[in-house]
Order: C-alpha cells, then sequence, then structure tokens
C-alpha cells in the first residue's frame, strides 16, 4: 500500500467516524454575521489554520477547494460566492464527499442564505483537477499537501498553477517544522497521513512555492500547531511543528527573484526627508513600510545606517511596496 493509499483509507474512516482529537485547531477564529456551522462540520474540521481570508474574496472569486473535507470552509468560501458553482470542492475519498455533502445539506436548513448548489463536489485529486486551465480565481487547501512526499508537492503545485488565472491566487494552510523532519518519522504513513511527518522546513516549504512559478509569496500567519516529544516520536529532542496560513499569486518571477513578504519594515531614519532606492522604493522619514523580504536584505546591506529593518512579524495583509 502506497502512502497515497494509506491516506485514503485513513480519511474514509474519520469522515465516517469523525475525529475530533485529529487535529489541534478544531476551530475557526473566522465570525461571519448571519453564518451558522452545523456542529457535525465543526467536529470534521481536520485543518492546522485557516484559509479563509476576507480579503482575499472580493469580487464574487471563482474557489476551488482542493480535499473537501467535512465542508466547513466550502461553506465559508460560498458566503463571499453566493451563486451555483461558485465554489468546486475536489476530493479522492468517496466517503469524505459523501459526509461533505450531508454536511452542506444540514447547513442549508440553518443559513437562509446559502444553497447547496452553490458548491460542487467532484470526485478528483491534487495531481489532477478537474477544471480547466487558466479558469479560477482563488484555489484553496488546508493541511492536505503536507501529507506529500516533496515530489508529489511539486506536482500537486504545478497543478494549482495550472488552473489558476493570471494573478490568481492560491491559499494554504500547512504545518511546517522547525528542522528537518527526521526519516524514520517521515516513513511512518499514518503519522504523515495527521499531518505530521510531511511537514518540511519554511525554507523548503516556499522555495517549492516558487519553484512552481508563483512570483509572490505573502504569509497570512505563522503559529505553534504541534509537539512532537522525544520520547512518543524517538526523537533525541522534541521537535516543534508550526502552523503556516499563505496567499501566493500567479504573477511572473521578477529577474532578481520571488518576492516573499513575511511582515518586514524598512524605516528611514535620515537625514533628508524621503529616501528613494530608484528601485521602486520610497521611504518617508520616520515612516515604517511594508518590504518584501527580499528588499529588505538589499536595503540593509546597502544602507545600513539609513535604514531600519525591522524582524519579520509573520503576519502581512497587503499594502507596503515590492
Amino acid at each position: 500500500m502506497t502512502y497515497l493509499e494509506s491516506a485514503a483509507e485513513f480519511y474514509s474512516q474519520v469522515a465516517e467516524t469523525p475525529d475530533v482529537g485529529l487535529c489541534c485547531v478544531q476551530s475557526t477564529p473566522l465570525q461571519l454575521p448571519g453564518l451558522v456551522v452545523p456542529p457535525q462540520m465543526q467536529e470534521m474540521n481536520y485543518g492546522c489554520g485557516t484559509t479563509v481570508h476576507p480579503t482575499e474574496l472580493s469580487g464574487d472569486p471563482t474557489v476551488l477547494y482542493v480535499g473537501v473535507g467535512g465542508g466547513l470552509e466550502a461553506l465559508q468560501f460560498s458566503y463571499f460566492s453566493r451563486r451555483p458553482g461558485a465554489v468546486v470542492a475536489v476530493d479522492p475519498v468517496a466517503e469524505m464527499r459523501k459526509a461533505a455533502a450531508r454536511n452542506l445539506d444540514i447547513a442549508a436548513q440553518e443559513n437562509e442564505w446559502f444553497d447547496p448548489n452553490f458548491v460542487t463536489i467532484k470526485e478528483g485529486d491534487a495531481f489532477a483537477l478537474p477544471v480547466a486551465d487558466n479558469s479560477v480565481d482563488v484555489v484553496a487547501q488546508n493541511c492536505l499537501f503536507n501529507i506529500f512526499e516533496p515530489a508529489d508537492l511539486s506536482r500537486a503545485l504545478q497543478e494549482t498553477y495550472r488552473v489558476l488565472k493570471p494573478g490568481g491566487r492560491l491559499v494554504m494552510s500547512d504545518p511546517i517544522s522547525t528542522r528537518p523532519m527526521p526519516e524514520h518519522l517521515q516513513q511512518d504513513d499514518r503519522l504523515r497521513a495527521m499531518c505530521l511527518s510531511g511537514a518540511l522546513t519554511y525554507e523548503q516549504y516556499i522555495q517549492r512555492i516558487i519553484h512552481a512559478g508563483f512570483g509572490q509569496v505573502e504569509v497570512r500567519a505563522r503559529r505553534p500547531y504541534r509537539l512532537l516529544d522525544q520520547k512518543n516520536y524517538s526523537l533525541d529532542q522534541h521537535l516543534l511543528l508550526e502552523s503556516l496560513d499563505s496567499v501566493s499569486f500567479k504573477v511572473d518571477i521578477p529577474e532578481d527573484g520571488a518576492c516573499v513578504f513575511t511582515g518586514k519594515m524598512a524605516v528611514y531614519t535620515g537625514p533628508h526627508e524621503y529616501f528613494d532606492d530608484q528601485a521602486g522604493h520610497i521611504l518617508s522619514l520616520g515612516i515604517p513600510l511594508a518590504v518584501c523580504d527580499k528588499t529588505a536584505a538589499k536595503l540593509a546591506k546597502a544602507h545600513p545606517q539609513a535604514i531600519m529593518v525591522t524582524e519579520s512579524t509573520w503576519y502581512y495583509d497587503g499594502g507596503g511596496c515590492c
């Protein structure tokens, strides 16, 4: 049995018998007026964060959700795109598709605005998404791509790039590891299916996204997710996993490399009223400007006396200059 077959079997079981303790994030911080989430959906919230960011969902976008789960985030996406077929949810596990459909029917009874036709549930997987090239505004996945081995992760990322419209957004939430995952854990298929042993480091994860062609990556949140302790996981020291929420844009990669925003700011300290680096970045005296990590490094190296660069906050929601 391959690791993908093992994962499919695992999720067919938790679709029929929800495992409330499967992931440590079992509630969503997102509260929307008039949105009622059925308890059945909440129990099947197997994500490690959220992919539903209102700032990404203006203009009635078409959303492709990879890995339907219990239907929670498909319902939340529908809140912003209230029309038939606006949300396409893809899952290879029949039991999960059936459970999500049941949950969405229940949601329709509890939400006057929601029609189950807003969500189209399709059979398919992340390596062959059942939609056309350049056809959707947003692709989202929550704690699914973390199951994949690195080569398969690259395949899945390239497939999301294919279906996104130019300028479209890939919204993801995945665990990352604070140091390389030991080999014996990587080979444990059950831990991989539980979104634990497939975690890459932050640097590895971001480079896979850029390798797929995405020219801009923005980190929405980074926070502790779960601790793999020495005793239970046969480690020489505890290993902390973190949850990373990110948005990646289908735009060209600049000649000097992709722009990755992690919440860094550049502040001009004088002596003039403003600073112009002649590369598109104008800093007013004493006013922080959000910049990507690449620009932050360049400014700090070239102008260490005139420009202060702050540390990453791991929270960025647009604006700035790059």
